[in-house]
């Protein structure tokens, strides 16, 4: 997995590519962590290039999730294909996690 990190005013945008299971978890996984240890609250998590999320690359979105919410802080989905919004939409997870189709609407949602 490459992970791309992209900052647009105080808005924080990972574009990943690659896939969402196995070893690409351990790379999400310790590259979101640097990313909210280093302060970001608003975050876009781009996954156009992500063909594929399992079990644990879903476990690491809503961990995720949690760990910004604690902090007072948003995570916001991007480019989503019809495979993660149908995953989203089964788990219900679709209603906690916003989602967009274009990355000037995911970065102004953040706006108060």
């Amino acid at each position: 997995m490459n992970i791309i990190k992209r900052t647009l005013n105080d808005v924080t945008i990972l574009d990943l590519e690659g896939n969402l299971a196995l070893e690409g978890n351990r790379q999400f996984r310790r590259h979101l962590a640097a990313t909210i240890d280093a302060g970001a609250r608003k975050l876009v998590l781009n996954l156009e290039g992500g063909a594929y999320m399992d079990s644990r690359g879903l476990g690491e979105l809503i961990s995720y999730y949690t760990a910004m919410q604690k902090l007072t802080g948003h995570v916001k989905l991007l480019h989503l294909n019809d495979r993660l919004q149908h995953l989203l939409a089964v788990t219900k997870l679709s209603a906690l996690l916003e989602t967009f189709d274009s990355e000037p609407a995911a970065i102004s949602s953040f706006a108060p």
